[in-house]
């Protein structure tokens, strides 16, 4: 009777991690043969784990990934022009600790939205907060903001997500309101929180494609400056992977 109690008692706080464990460790016959400390520890073990994977989870759901990826299972043979090395440098994180940003180029198809989520989702398992959005989108959110009147609280998440990930920039040049509105979203973000963008267009085009020499310049100052940058190459994954056997349903 007092066992359930404990658990009723456990599940009333919201410590289900823990109240699973005890439940687990008095259908354990030798439990009792641990010391009081060890028992309690595993407790404490267990809703640790619980409320971190919850988080997780939270974390994930929110960043809204395009795609499922994570940096495991990224494909370094295929040549893409992939530095390792680069890449688990990126896996630890510290370049989101310093506030610095990730530019990731190259034609379509080569891996540059699943290398986006990858940092993005490695970001949410290590507990920081991350966005993702396609740049027509986010122009388009933005714009129906200002009009329904939810303006601040759009640019309030976005200032303050760790990782905004901001993919097929540059598909087509900016107007006059989309760079203003790029402006102050990488301004709001500057020296608190990282960007990775993804993009067809080579940076070397990007002043152009923004249009305003004044806007373009302040903007690259902000983002690409104090980036990492990885050059994709190589021909479209999509359509190597459509060729092959094992896509087309053949053994």
């Amino acid at each position: 009777m007092l066992n359930e109690q404990t658990l009723e008692k456990l599940s009333a706080m919201r410590l289900t991690g823990m109240a699973e464990a005890f439940a687990e460790q008095l259908r354990q016959p030798g439990i009792a043969e641990l010391s009081f400390e060890e028992r309690f520890g595993l407790l404490v073990d267990r809703q640790w784990i619980w409320r971190e994977d919850r988080r997780m989870k939270r974390l994930l759901k929110n960043a809204k990934l395009r795609l499922d990826a994570c940096i495991e299972d990224i494909d370094y043979k295929t040549p893409r022009g992939i530095d390792k090395s680069v890449i688990l440098r990126l896996a630890s994180c510290d370049w989101i600790n310093q506030v610095q940003n990730v530019i990731i180029v190259g034609p379509t198809g080569v891996g540059k939205t699943y290398l986006a989520c990858a940092l993005a989702h490695r970001a949410c398992r290590s507990g920081l907060s991350a966005f993702y959005i396609r740049a027509p989108r986010l122009f388009h959110a933005v714009a129906l903001a200002r009009a329904d009147g939810s303006y601040p609280k759009l640019m309030n998440k976005l200032a303050k997500t760790k990782v905004l990930v901001i993919d097929d920039l540059g598909l087509a040049p900016l107007n006059d309101p989309q760079r203003r509105d790029l402006l102050e979203i990488i301004e709001d973000r500057q020296g608190l929180c990282s960007t990775v963008v993804a993009s067809q267009l080579p940076v070397e085009n990007w002043h152009e494609n923004i249009g305003d020499p004044t806007i373009a310049d302040a903007i690259l100052d902000r983002l690409v400056h104090n980036a990492h940058h990885i050059n994709l190459k190589g021909t479209s994954m999509r359509k190597k992977r459509a060729k092959s056997p094992r896509a087309s349903g053949a053994s």
